[in-house]
């Protein structure tokens, strides 16, 4: 018996080395496989990356005192100083998410006319997850290009699914979408030359003069663009408005710098206001970049 049983054991060591072999040369090439797989699916359904700003910043700190006293002439001109630093901190425009949007409004009265100048920050989030945050931040921005009568210029960059057609003058639109926001009480912008103050249509072409006229901005942001509006009515004097808009990641910004003259003769320089306000545009983009 204890010959047999010794006979034996060299057997059963064989036979299972043969089976541990085995079993451990298919896990092995069982998990690489594993390995390959899931890897490959999760790339294919990773989430949309989010866009790089979580938070913004508060507007009415935004603006440095010698910007306000170029752009609103009436702060430097107040001789009492309690009311110059009220002047200088702004208003806060009312927002219902300061994580989302947040704004700020200075309009001060001077000798010769009224200026106003608003800044705003909007913070895009996508609720889609294949649609990363700078993506839908990018479908805003064409939203307001559009509504100024402008275009992205051809060799720009866009984001998410828009084909390049389609932010080109609103072709992805019906022929009568502009109609209908009007109809709705959308404002109309400089790229469509029509104005109105106090009910009535503006008297004079509203295009700046060449070179002045609106357009898209470059090296600001990740994309840019200016409008140029110059209001006029038989009972008011000219307004015009300018206005800034850039994107950077997931944050659009916007600035609008209009000037009401006290004089109904007097025209507000559209040069010196597009460089004010682009001024501005650019130190808010610096802030950004930091």
């Amino acid at each position: 018996m204890q010959l047999k049983a010794k006979a034996c054991v060299p057997g059963v060591a064989a036979l299972l080395a043969v089976v541990l072999t085995g079993c451990s040369g298919g896990s092995g090439s069982g998990d690489g496989s594993d390995d390959s797989k899931p890897g490959g699916s999760g790339s294919a359904n990773a989430p949309a990356q989010p866009g790089r700003y979580r938070t913004l910043p508060e507007p009415c700190g935004e603006v440095d005192e010698d910007t306000l006293d170029s752009m609103l002439p009436g702060i430097p001109e107040m001789t009492d100083p309690e009311q110059r630093e009220k002047a200088y901190e702004g208003t806060p425009t009312v927002t219902y998410d300061t994580d989302r949007r947040v704004g700020c409004n200075w309009k001060i009265e001077s000798t010769g006319a009224s200026h106003h100048l608003l800044i705003d920050f909007e913070r895009v989030v996508s609720y889609d997850g294949s649609v990363s945050d700078d993506a839908r931040a990018a479908e805003v921005y064409a939203t307001k290009l559009r509504e100024a009568g402008l275009s992205r210029p051809s060799d720009a960059p866009t984001e998410g699914t828009e084909s390049p057609e389609s932010t080109k003058g609103g072709a992805s639109e019906s022929p009568d979408e502009d109609d209908k926001g009007e109809k709705a009480g959308a404002k109309p912008q400089g790229g469509k030359n029509a104005r109105f103050l106090d009910g009535a249509a503006t008297s004079e072409p509203a295009t700046p003069p060449p070179g002045l006229e609106p357009r898209t901005l470059p090296d600001l942001g990740d994309e840019a663009f200016l409008d140029d509006v110059l209001t006029t009515a038989t009972s008011a004097s000219r307004h015009r408005t300018v206005t800034v808009v850039f994107r950077t990641s997931n944050v659009i910004v916007t600035i609008e710098y209009d000037e009401q003259p006290g004089r109904r003769t007097d025209v507000p320089d559209s040069k010196e206001m597009q460089d004010k306000a682009q001024d501005l545009a650019d130190s808010l983009a610096g802030e950004f970049d930091e």
